[in-house]
Formats: C-alpha cells, sequence, structure tokens
C-alpha cells in the first residue's frame, strides 16, 4: 500500500497537484476496501466518517483524477452506478468478473482468461492492445 501512496504523490506532483486529506482519505478508502467494488456514494458514506467536511462533488473530482492517474478503475457493472477499484500494479491487464443477474454478487476472475485470444488478434489484424474488459453475466451458486 505505501508504494501505491508513493506512486500516487509522484503522479500528483507531475501533474501540478498536491495529495490532500481528502484526496488521501478517498484512496485510502479504495485501499481498504479491495474487492468491494464501491460506488462513488458508497465511497463519499465511508470518507465522510473521516473528513465529515467533504462534498459529494469532491470526491466524484478525485475519483475521476484517480482513474486519470492510472491509479484505480471505473467499472461498469450495468447497475446503473460507476464503481471502483485499485489498480494494484499498473501494467497488469484488467481482470475479468463474473455477474450474478439475481442477487447482484460480483466475482473477481484474477486468470486472464484472454491472453491467446489477444495475441491472435495482435497477430491477424496487425493491432496492439493495451487492454480488455470482460464480464460474465449469469447466476451464481447460490441462486443457480
Amino acid at each position: 500500500m505505501i508504494s501505491i501512496l508513493e506512486n500516487l504523490k509522484e503522479k500528483l506532483k507531475e501533474k501540478g497537484y498536491k495529495l490532500t486529506p481528502q484526496r488521501r482519505a478517498t484512496l485510502d478508502i479504495i485501499m481498504n476496501h479491495q474487492g468491494k467494488h464501491l460506488s462513488t456514494e458508497e465511497i463519499y458514506d465511508l470518507v465522510k466518517t473521516k473528513c465529515p467536511e467533504i462534498g459529494l462533488a469532491t470526491v466524484y473530482r478525485t475519483l475521476q483524477l484517480l482513474d486519470e492517474l492510472n491509479l484505480i478503475t471505473k467499472i461498469n457493472f450495468d447497475d446503473g452506478c460507476g464503481r471502483y477499484e485499485l489498480k494494484n500494479h499498473i501494467d497488469d491487464h484488467y481482470h475479468h468478473h463474473l455477474i450474478c443477474l439475481q442477487c447482484g454478487t460480483v466475482i473477481e476472475v484474477e486468470v486472464d482468461l484472454m491472453e491467446s485470444l489477444e495475441e491472435e488478434i495482435e497477430e491477424n489484424y496487425n493491432f496492439q492492445i493495451s487492454d480488455h474488459k470482460v464480464k460474465f453475466l449469469g447466476l451464481c451458486s447460490k441462486c443457480k
């Protein structure tokens, strides 16, 4: 986690920003809730306990900045709100998600299932792939 914080400080400094208490609190919440896929409002509610003076607009702007700096990823699970997760390794590919259509459970698939398909696409179409996003929709074991 310290390396993520140092990376944030460095990237903010490069862009002329500072690590404000609000930005730090927002990043702390995301780091402390890895795998939870929190929405902006959920992050705001948690940050507000640490920084009662913070506004929802500040959290929105902070999340947008963290996404632009490639420290977090915004995910769309087709539930009407953006959700966020920490990018642990900047060079890693995006992992996959299994989304239950009945209860909304999200299961992370850490294995990169698309590596051979990417290689084939790059070779056959002369296209350099930098990342991909895949979500599988269905029923989890409890709802099945």
